[in-house]
């Protein structure tokens, strides 16, 4: 059997940008991917905590070391620059390697979404 589970989770990050004309996405800073395990075009779901959206789309590469976090496409309608999110991806496991699998959670600044 298997089960989904988080596989990354980047914790309390502000978002810096909304660009309702681009095709779609995330645009996640390259560094904060790499600390949370996160690859580009990687399905995540988004958890605005300012209004309680929630949503899916896929990761893009932002620039390494900017701290952005930008919503791309239609999903730019559902945040204003500043919102606190969350952002999170989940994995396909069996059963029994997900009861001692760990996920990689990470805390960065919420006022530069630098890593701590």
């Amino acid at each position: 059997m298997l089960i989904e589970v988080v596989k990354s989770k980047i914790h309390r990050v502000s978002i810096t940008g909304a660009n309702l004309h681009y095709v779609g996405s995330i645009t996640i800073d390259e560094d904060l991917m790499d600390a949370a395990n996160l690859i580009e075009n990687e399905k995540v779901h988004v958890l605005n905590l300012n209004n309680g959206e929630r949503l899916e789309t896929y990761v893009i590469k932002g620039t390494r070391g900017s701290g952005d976090i930008c919503l791309n496409g239609a999903a730019a309608r559902k945040v204003i620059v500043g919102d606190v999110i969350i952002i999170m991806s989940y994995a396909m496991l069996d059963f029994q390697e997900a009861k001692s699998f760990k996920p990689v959670i990470i805390f960065p600044d919420t006022k530069t979404n630098k890593l701590i």
